[in-house]
């Protein structure tokens, strides 16, 4: 069996990321049922309100004798609570599996999952690959340890660290990244629960928040607006995706668009993300613009920078520069000729 652990946990985590942008605010998770050496079934849960991974699974396996030898893998300790869905962990003692192979606990379970395998005679075997499948449910992990969404700050910048240009007759958006640099931004946009932009981003370009360029949910569009100078001629108060307005006016709700009422003081970045949490909103990207950017790093709450060196120069006289962002660098890759991506993570 030592040689087998590492081997179907790594496709567990395979599966579990099928899940992705799709289980929130659930975790991903990868299941994989072996005997001898051989898979018997494989599950993953596929999105939020159907079954768990387990559970789909064990479904898979219609002559139950099957069982008998057999070893669940498991990305996360199974679970033990009612919700939409009976405990896992009831369903693996009920069906006789002797073993199970955990990635890594459940903060939410707090290892009563795995006391109660203990308790009813299965062997329990934990932490295999353990940073992987922690890495794997990173939102899920930040969400439910630090109380807040995990945090991704997202911008391009020119050659010279420039991520815009002044000027007055500027009255159109126009594109620093390319075309494949812009179809990752929106596979990212599925990814998450929620999208981020400032009030002058919003005038300046009218962005829609949306996913156009890949197939997939889309976030839910959050915005900063003191003083509410956004008309309902932009898009991101044209109602047909869910929205919440973050303001110090006083404004009724309408349909898909929540106005949440905060003092624009010091510690704004904590205090909205803190009403995201409430919300059970458990990742955000941030798009800009560089105010909006440089406060979540002035308070130092980001997870992730995801940020594109494109090959282009702005006159320097007229050059906004970029954020500055310290960090470790995470990956670097080349998008195509013109575009590179540089991801950084905190010390």
């Amino acid at each position: 069996m030592e040689v087998y652990k590492e081997i179907f946990m790594k496709r567990a985590i395979q599966l579990a990321r099928n899940g992705l942008g799709r289980t929130s605010p659930n975790p991903m998770v990868g299941c994989v049922i072996e005997r001898n050496g051989v898979i018997l079934s494989e599950g993953w849960h596929k999105q939020v309100g159907n079954f768990h991974a387990e559970v789909n699974a064990i479904k898979m396996v219609k002559n139950v004798l099957l069982f008998f030898d057999s070893t669940l893998y498991v990305t996360l300790e199974p679970c033990v609570h009612f919700g939409r869905t009976p405990p896992c962990v009831d369903l693996i003692i009920k069906n006789n599996i002797p073993r199970v192979v955990i990635g890594i606990r459940d903060p939410c379970n707090k290892g009563l999952g795995i006391k109660k395998l203990k308790d009813s005679g299965i062997e329990v075997i934990e932490n295999v690959l353990k940073d992987k499948c922690r890495f794997l449910n990173k939102r899920f992990f930040t969400f439910h340890e630090k109380n807040r969404p995990y945090v991704i700050l997202k911008w391009a910048q020119d050659n010279n660290g420039f991520m815009d240009y002044y000027s007055l007759k500027r009255k159109k958006r126009f594109w620093i990244s390319g075309i494949y640099s812009r179809q990752l931004s929106h596979k990212w946009r599925t990814e998450e629960d929620s999208i981020l932009v400032g009030k002058n981003t919003v005038l300046n370009d009218n962005p829609k928040l949306n996913v156009r360029k890949w197939f997939g949910n889309n976030p839910i569009r959050i915005i900063f607006d003191r003083n509410l100078n956004i008309s309902t001629s932009y898009f991101v108060l044209n109602g047909k995706q869910q929205t919440i307005v973050f303001t110090e006016k006083k404004k009724e709700n309408k349909k898909n668009i929540e106005f949440i009422q905060i003092p624009f003081d010091k510690g704004i970045v904590k205090n909205v993300l803190n009403h995201l949490y409430q919300k059970k909103i458990l990742s955000l990207i941030v798009e800009g613009g560089k105010f909006t950017l440089e406060s979540f790093i002035k308070e130092d709450v980001w997870d992730e920078s995801r940020i594109f060196i494109c090959c282009c120069y702005f006159l320097e006289e007229k050059g906004l520069p970029a954020p500055i962002i310290k960090g470790k660098t995470f990956k670097h890759v080349d998008i195509d000729e013109n575009d590179k991506l540089i991801v950084k993570i905190p010390f």
